[in-house]
């Protein structure tokens, strides 16, 4: 569905640049969860008269008593990226001149070395420990090579990244401080539509600044994190009408009783500047998120299994699709190893409800499933042919199993990208004896940084030694600092090389 005349932005300066059945009852329950511990209340509270974690600020809706609270917490993030050299090769194509040029002295000027010239960019943050854990979007820091904050008193810091997802547009990164004030976490189940709340960051490379608004919508799905190259975004937002320019991205959304709800993260605009409406990931996720970076320094991401009907569509794309309306969530289709499909779920069902709470959406699906990790039990009540059943499924996690992701620290993953062997018989057809397709890039890795690289290149050689499946290209890179990629893009002529850092010499 196009929004006309509409640009999504990420709120972040200087570049271009989503609840969760983790209940907040289980968050209260345990002694220290995603940086923050029960009963632990910060000094900004007690300095706003707050003396109890349990305790709401008194009287009508005010913002003084929240705003006292929340802009000690608030960061401003600065970052720096390196200049860097860039493989040009691309997929040749002759000189538009004719013979007037020599064609290797066109291709060496349109396809060889450049610079990517230095960059500096900021956005916000949010303290969420008293040690110097904040949270803010993964766009704000992706790809920095120097990171800073400033802190509301105007002390600095140098910070380093904990753990970041492009498909949750989140990140944790850390400053070495202590005794530092942080906000305490909401729950974004419990927002409403209607209700006040504020934004707070640093836009426009402003100081701290405040606005207020209030919650306009729930479970916004806008395509933003596809735009990552990640193939598992989430994304579930909040909106509101205060008002978020560049800069505010991974400030924070805060309710009248002054506790996290949201990291701000977009804006709906046709001239990229604050236009009516931005949008913030509920803090359901955000600490969940938060929690799996810190302990495993990945997301443990937990899957149901099953391809579902997106929001939004029309009555023609419905018909087209072969999608019936109805109550819920319609699935098109299950995969063969997936947790629905062992629960008895299947291809014409329509999800319902998720441990008894009600499912209205795709993006109210996603959102609620995120909060769980693989190996999870969840009661999943759906309809067929007009009886309503209930199956419980063991959430499984991208690789079919249950086991917890450890974070990929290989050579390989460095890379920054996803492989897949060559069938046989395309390798027939291209005419080698096999290779590996580079399938996607990520927007991290040594592809992306050093080379403009394109999804589809086929890998045949790795320091001119053949390969022909991932193992090889595995075995090939090993633990090498630096290697060069050889391979061709079908259709195209030519043998290009990547020369590839993967490391300090």
């Amino acid at each position: 569905m196009k929004l006309k005349e509409v640009l999504l932005t990420a709120a972040i300066s200087a570049v271009t640049t989503v609840g969760v059945i983790w209940g907040y009852g289980k968050y209260q329950d345990s002694n220290k969860y995603a940086g923050q511990e029960n009963g632990v209340l910060p000094s900004n509270y007690h300095l706003a008269g707050l003396h109890d974690s349990n305790a709401s600020p008194n009287g009508a809706v005010d913002f003084t008593q929240p705003a006292q609270i929340a802009l000690p917490t608030v960061v401003h993030i600065k970052t720096k990226t390196n200049a860097k050299q860039v493989n040009n090769n691309l997929p040749r194509q002759r000189s538009p001149f004719g013979n007037m040029f020599d064609d290797d002295l066109f291709n060496q000027f349109f396809n060889g070395p450049s610079v990517i010239p230095e960059q500096r960019a900021s956005g916000s943050g949010v303290i969420i420990s008293d040690d110097g854990y904040i949270v803010t979007n993964n766009h704000v820091v992706a790809d920095a090579d120097e990171i800073t904050v400033t802190l509301s008193n105007k002390k600095t810091y140098n910070a380093k990244v904990i753990g970041t997802d492009p498909s949750y547009d989140l990140a944790v990164i850390k400053i070495d401080a202590s005794s530092l004030p942080f906000l305490l976490y909401g729950n974004s189940d419990d927002v409403k539509i209607g209700q006040w709340v504020m934004a707070i960051g640093y836009p426009l490379n402003l100081e701290t600044t405040v606005t207020a608004g209030i919650v306009s919508a729930k479970g916004r799905s806008l395509g933003l994190n596809k735009s990552t190259k990640t193939s598992s975004a989430v994304e579930s937002y909040i909106q509101t009408d205060a008002a978020v320019n560049q800069g505010n991205s991974g400030g924070a959304l805060v309710n009248t009783d002054g506790q996290l709800i949201g990291i701000n993260s977009a804006i709906a605009s046709p001239t990229g500047y604050y236009s009516g409406y931005s949008y913030a990931i509920p803090v359901n996720i955000v600490k969940k998120v938060v929690d799996d970076l810190i302990k495993y320094g990945t997301v443990q991401r937990a899957y149901l299994g099953v391809s579902y009907a997106p929001d939004g569509l029309s009555d023609e794309q419905k018909k087209e699709q072969n999608i019936q309306d109805g109550a819920g969530v319609f699935v098109t289709g299950t995969a063969d190893n997936g947790a629905a499909a062992a629960a008895g779920i299947k291809k014409g069902d329509f999800i319902t409800k998720l441990n008894n709470s009600p499912i209205n959406s795709s993006s109210d699906l996603v959102e609620r499933i995120t909060g769980f990790k693989p190996g999870d039990k969840v009661n999943v009540t759906y309809n067929r042919g007009g009886v309503e059943k209930t199956a419980t499924v063991t959430l499984k996690n991208n690789a079919g199993n249950y086991d917890v992701v450890k974070q990929d620290n290989s050579t390989l993953s460095k890379l920054g990208a996803d492989f897949a062997t060559l069938d046989p018989k395309k390798a027939k057809e291209y005419g080698v004896p096999g290779g590996i397709i580079v399938k996607k890039i990520s927007t991290t890795g040594a592809i992306s940084d050093q080379t403009r690289m394109r999804d589809g290149f086929i890998i045949i050689k790795v320091d001119d030694k053949d390969v022909k499946n991932v193992d090889e290209l595995k075995a090939a890179v090993g633990t090498s600092k630096s290697v060069t990629i050889s391979g061709f893009y079908p259709g195209y002529d030519g043998v290009y090389d990547y020369p590839l850092s993967l490391g300090d010499e």
